[in-house]
């Protein structure tokens, strides 16, 4: 029988850790070959001086903390597109002709043809993005979802797969009870929840409103142990501040993931799938 693959399409180091953490190693027990594209180098995050100290740059750093987390998520394969991270929506980063989210508003098919080449390469029976609204609005997140969907669709379309198509699509989802939660905590806590995150540039309101149906939700609280320690690997964005609290509410509250199936559309806006190679011809 031929292997199952699947393809994670992302931005980011640290993506694929505080995304799909826990997720990743279950499909590798379930005997699933893993793939990861990260579209940038993440070179114009922010990081503590102590960190960013130690290293020439911060795309070398982000990139350490990506080879970190790989030695717990097990990639079969990690492709770095090598674009320049934006930024932001609004700052400066994001108008660099090198960087992602221009380089999607002004040669599509170009940030295209980079997904599609992988695709063609790894032959994903099911390929994962971002959703519509990139998670949290981040301009690279929406640009390589963007592309992420039209390669599929090229690759879907009559002579273009060369003999290989995709057969299943899908979108991470964010899910609404936790972000409603986070909303009532940043007002309870006398924050503005449409100003968050250490930039004060994430609006949790927003990321609400672009949640989508969730069609498909995996058990991941297996993996707990792995996702906390892939997510530290990303210490200067944040993913060394894991506490007892989040620990217990990551059981309570994500003991399943959950996905939005794109591709084949559903009839209907339920859960109707534990398993993300449900109904595959392999």
């Amino acid at each position: 029988m031929e292997r199952r693959r699947l393809l994670i399409s992302y931005a980011h180091p640290d993506d694929e850790s505080f995304g799909l953490g826990a997720a990743v190693p279950k499909w590798i027990d379930d005997g699933v070959e893993v793939y990861l594209i990260c579209a940038t180098n993440g070179d114009v995050g922010t990081a503590p001086e102590e960190l960013r100290g130690k290293f020439a740059s911060m795309a070398e750093l982000r990139l350490s903390e990506l080879a970190c987390a790989r030695k717990y998520l097990k990639f079969e394969e990690v492709f770095m597109l090598g674009y320049r991270d934006s930024g932001m929506p609004g700052s400066e980063t994001a108008r660099h002709p090198d960087s992602l989210a221009y380089l999607w508003q002004h040669q599509p098919e170009r940030v295209t043809a980079d997904v599609m080449a992988v695709m063609r390469r790894v032959k994903p029976q099911v390929v994962v993005t971002f959703n519509r609204y990139g998670g949290y609005g981040h301009p690279d997140h929406i640009a390589i979802q963007r592309a992420t969907l039209r390669a599929f669709e090229c690759l879907q379309a009559d002579g273009a797969g060369k003999g290989y198509r995709p057969q299943k699509l899908y979108y991470a989802s964010f899910p609404k009870l936790t972000t409603r939660l986070q909303i009532l905590s940043a007002r309870l806590r006398g924050q503005d929840p449409r100003r968050m995150g250490r930039n004060k540039d994430i609006d949790i309101i927003k990321i609400l409103e672009h949640v989508e149906p969730v069609h498909a939700r995996i058990a991941i609280a297996k993996y707990f142990d792995v996702w906390e320690k892939a997510s530290r690997c990303h210490a200067s964005q944040g993913g060394g501040r894991i506490t007892r609290t989040s620990r217990l509410l990551r059981r309570l509250l994500y003991s399943k993931q959950g996905f939005t199936r794109v591709y084949p559309q559903p009839a209907r806006d339920r859960v109707d799938e534990d398993d993300l190679f449900a109904g595959l011809r392999l």
